[in-house]
């Protein structure tokens, strides 16, 4: 694994990478609301063995430093166009598999809206698409008046975001939660990028201070952002039948049954696939699917092999 930084006049975009740095990029992957690129990093890990893919920390998450101010957030179109502009520069000619979970796979398909031509094919893991007629709301009424009525947005608000040690942030959160279902070594890998000591004493000192890097003020922000227009983005994937699959937990999906049915009738080429015994955090129970159609898009759309061709990716959910 490789950490480096995607440089801009406004501050950097803290990313990884996994595999060769000189074979070109045949994957990018984005994290949800609150998590950082490191929390996948075992499902992509393995993928590094025979291409080269990436992972991103978005505006505001994780060890990216772009400005995140809260007040100015309106919709995700501000993330969308941040990776545009790493992709133009990680991979300026060739179109890469774009993957995410939650808002990362809305986020993903945003971008191939916008740039059909950056994106060879989509894995969305539960990505957050509500009804039309909400997305419509939220762009007719006024922004100030939507602001504090998200339930999310009102659970993150109130998000502790200071620790007294490493041990009583695992403490806190491990089997809690969000994080009950969690496999190892998700959260162990989430904690290394979402909190920083700041407390400035010395390393072995009993008095210390870990923060949380997503600010808890920006991550309500995210959350009632929802100026989007993913249903316009879908419209594009379907004219430039771009190969694009979902991912969907049996339980908590943000997606209603609604929702999820009129995705596949607005673009009849997706492929939902439904996994039992899994919530929206499906990337943390159930890796290996998420790892396996990466694995299949990079195979067919990148690497240009045949179906027969394709083969399994190894089960292992440690870094190598």
């Amino acid at each position: 694994m490789r950490r480096f930084t995607f440089e801009t006049p406004e501050g950097d975009m803290a990313a990884l990478e996994f595999g060769d740095p000189a074979k070109k990029l045949a994957a990018l992957w984005v994290h949800a609301t609150g998590f950082n690129a490191m929390t996948y990093q075992s499902i992509l890990a393995p993928l590094g063995l025979r291409t080269k893919v990436q992972a991103v920390d978005l505006r505001g998450h994780g060890r990216s430093t772009l400005p995140a101010k809260p007040g100015s957030l309106k919709s995700w179109k501000r993330y969308r166009d941040d990776l545009i502009a790493f992709l133009d520069r990680e991979s300026p000619v060739s179109p890469v598999v774009l993957g995410g979970h939650s808002m990362g796979g809305t986020v993903a398909l945003m971008v191939a809206g916008a740039r059909p031509d950056k994106v060879a094919g989509l894995v969305l893991v539960d990505p957050v698409i509500l009804p039309a007629s909400y997305y419509m709301a939220m762009h007719l009424i006024p922004f100030g008046l939507a602001r504090g009525s998200h339930h999310m947005a009102k659970q993150a608000r109130r998000r502790r975001n200071k620790f007294d040690s490493r041990e009583h942030i695992q403490y806190k959160y491990k089997g809690r939660g969000a994080f009950s279902t969690w496999r190892d070594p998700f959260l162990e890998d989430y904690i290394l990028d979402a909190f920083d000591r700041t407390d400035g004493n010395d390393p072995d000192s009993d008095h210390q201070v870990w923060q949380l890097l997503c600010d808890p003020k920006w991550e309500a922000a995210t959350f009632m952002a929802q100026r989007n227009r993913p249903w316009g983005a879908l419209a594009k994937v379907r004219k430039h039948n771009i190969p694009i699959t979902v991912l969907r937990p049996d339980r908590d999906s943000v997606m209603t049954d609604e929702t999820a049915a009129r995705l596949v009738k607005k673009c009849p080429h997706l492929v939902l696939k439904e996994r039992v015994n899994t919530t929206h955090f499906l990337p943390m129970e159930a890796p290996y699917d998420v790892r396996d159609q990466l694995s299949t898009y990079i195979s067919r759309l990148i690497e240009g092999l045949g179906e027969e061709e394709v083969g399994a990716v190894k089960r292992s959910l440690r870094s190598i």
